[in-house]
């Protein structure tokens, strides 16, 4: 049950009889609404079956505002039009958005001047005064006014109740106002489209338990009494909702971090090493260069103790990731001219890569000469790498899961490892999305700020890869592809 839904059912309680015990020394609801109208010189309302829409104790009676108040202690606030206000006054506006449910907050104020105050014949409103505000979204608000200095005035739409200690307890009033059952009704009578909202009137012509004078204020003493533990326990309730909104992003975090550093499936001497690996990698790159496949790079620097941000096993290797790749460049650097979808061919930008997914459906388009020439030496294709470089996203990677033939701008980086036959692209992209892969991506931002800087393909090229042997590789994968749905579930 949330906080607010343990508050409802305590006031349900409370306004069916069932918080306090009656006391028959105290009188009845009857009594005092008899009381009130000889007081306030009101009528006596009439009532439909529709109102009794609870069963309530034997000494309660059912009553409507308009039996417990008259014009001059309940009514709505002013009419204010904008150009009433001035920058600072006297007079104080309370905005609507200052009514709670069951608390005043604090949202500052507009002003009049006293001149207009008199002007608009002004009714001042004071503490403690119930302010309902009449204007509906989900419910109806009211809360108790506080203490303010100065001048004090509301807009229309919301209606104000004068206390009155001797004929009804104002809290108690307010509670009943604010029960599931009294909204049910109100919902029923309000008006609108935009701007719902329920008229005085019918608002003043609404039925709601009233017991006797002395066991209102039990009431409200016992809801005042259980109110703080409300509170305590929706603070722990919301403690464990941010626990529970968090934990599957932290346990997917957790299991990505623990498979990159070796230790979510063992190691098995049986599989090599991932020296053996790099330098059959090595191997394979050598081969393309020779080929005139790829172009030649400089020496790669040595890796020093301070870069290595954790251990791993023994089995594994710290290489730099451009020394695992075939090709590792970012898109088209100028915005070029769009064509429609008919004279042209897809267009990527970083928009339609997030982790783990690669979403080509709407982009732009280039012409079809300008993508032959951006695609000549490196053209993605199934299997590749895309690595976000700029926005609230940087270092955000996907693999490409379509043939689709398609160019992609400077915001995306592409990726072609050496060979996916002894290089799994799944590994490299659960350690691209892990923490320690985005955690890279991130620190070598520059700019103004992360959401509008960009990420250098020049230090993507230095980062570091923990290299397990491929036959590892490929059994983290598995072990991760099994284990992270159920972390998907639970969000």
């Amino acid at each position: 049950m949330t906080p607010q839904e343990l508050k409802n059912s305590i006031l349900q309680l409370a306004i069916q009889g069932k918080l306090v015990e009656q006391r028959p020394e105290e009188g009845t609801g009857e009594e005092a609404i008899t009381k009130a109208i000889t007081t306030v010189k009101s009528k006596k309302a009439v009532f439909s079956d529709d109102d009794y829409s609870l069963d309530l104790p034997d000494s309660w009676a059912w009553a409507k505002l308009s039996e417990l108040t008259s014009d001059s202690t309940l009514n709505d606030g002013n009419w204010v039009l904008s150009n009433d206000m001035v920058p600072s006054g006297p007079v104080k506006l309370i905005q609507l958005g200052s009514i709670g449910n069951c608390i005043y907050k604090d949202k500052g104020f507009k002003y009049l001047t006293e001149k207009r105050f008199r002007e608009l014949n002004g009714r001042q409103i004071h503490e403690g005064y119930l302010l309902v505000n009449r204007l509906i979204g989900d419910r109806m608000l009211a809360c108790i006014l506080p203490s303010i200095d100065g001048i004090l005035i509301t807009a229309v739409d919301v209606c104000w109740i004068a206390p009155n200690e001797q004929l009804f307890d104002q809290k108690f009033l307010m509670y009943a106002l604010t029960s599931e059952d009294f909204q049910r009704k109100v919902k029923a009578l309000g008006r609108g489209t935009t701007r719902f909202r329920i008229s005085k009137l019918n608002l003043i012509d609404i039925a709601f338990p009233f017991p006797p004078l002395a066991e209102q204020k039990r009431i409200v003493a016992k809801i005042e009494e259980l109110l703080p533990l409300i509170d305590r326990y929706e603070e722990a309730y919301t403690k464990l909702e941010e626990f529970n909104a968090r934990f599957p992003f932290d346990m997917q975090k957790s299991l990505l971090q623990m498979a990159i550093q070796g230790k979510l499936v063992p190691q098995d001497p049986s599989e090599g090493t991932g020296e053996e690996l790099y330098k059959h990698i090595q191997a394979e790159k050598a081969k393309l260069i020779k080929e005139g496949k790829i172009k030649k790079e400089k020496p790669f620097a040595e890796i020093s103790e301070d870069e290595i941000p954790f251990e791993i096993p023994d089995s594994w290797k710290w290489v730099r990731f451009a020394s695992i790749c075939s090709v590792l460049t970012c898109g088209y650097a100028s915005t070029p001219t769009y064509v429609s979808a008919e004279e042209g061919m897809p267009f990527i930008s970083a928009k339609n890569v997030k982790p783990y997914r690669f979403m080509p459906q709407e982009h732009q388009y280039i012409s079809k000469e300008l993508y032959r020439n951006l695609t000549q030496n490196a053209k993605p294709e199934r299997g590749d790498i895309l690595l976000t470089r700029v926005g609230a996203g940087i270092g955000e990677a996907a693999i490409i899961d379509t043939d689709m033939d398609f160019a992609i701008y400077v915001s995306l980086t592409l990726i072609k490892l050496v060979s996916i036959a002894i290089l799994d692209n799944q590994y490299i992209l659960f350690w691209l999305n892990s923490p320690i892969g985005v955690s890279s991506a991130k620190k070598n931002i520059y700019g103004k700020n992360a959401s509008q800087g960009n990420l250098n393909v020049k230090n993507v090229r230095d980062f570091l890869v923990p290299l397990p042997p491929f036959a590892e590789q490929k059994r983290i994968v598995a072990k991760l592809e099994e284990i992270l749905p159920l972390c998907e579930r639970l969000k």
